[in-house]
């Protein structure tokens, strides 16, 4: 059993249209950006919200999860097997099931009751 993993349920870009968090016009621009120009702008924007008072997390110590965990999520919305998706990212099947399971990837998502 290849343990498919339906394109139309997990896909970031269709969740966070359907959050109404970004648009198609978004996605142009992002995708005019490098992934480090992404990474320091969001940062800067955190940053500024807390008027640069960003202390206290650990962020050095947590971007390799915050990266990882980003890796699983873009492999398994681009994938259509998880040994697909462990190609992707150059894991075997094995570990890659248990990225899966410890990244807890699949609870993302599922959709959310908006009216809790």
């Amino acid at each position: 059993m290849h343990n498919p993993i339906p394109r139309k349920a997990y896909s970031v870009s269709k969740k966070l249209k359907g959050e109404n968090k970004i648009n198609d016009n978004f996605e142009v621009q992002l995708a005019g950006l490098s992934l480090e120009e992404i990474i320091a702008l969001k940062l800067e924007l955190a940053t500024r919200e807390t008027k640069g008072k960003f202390y206290g997390f650990p962020l050095w110590k947590k971007i390799p999860f915050i990266v990882k965990d980003a890796l699983l999520k873009a492999a398994v919305s681009g994938s259509t097997t998880r040994k697909e998706a462990a190609r992707f990212l150059g894991l075997s099947y094995p570990a890659m099931k248990a990225n899966l399971r410890n990244y807890d990837v699949f609870h993302y998502f599922e959709k959310k009751d908006l009216t809790d």
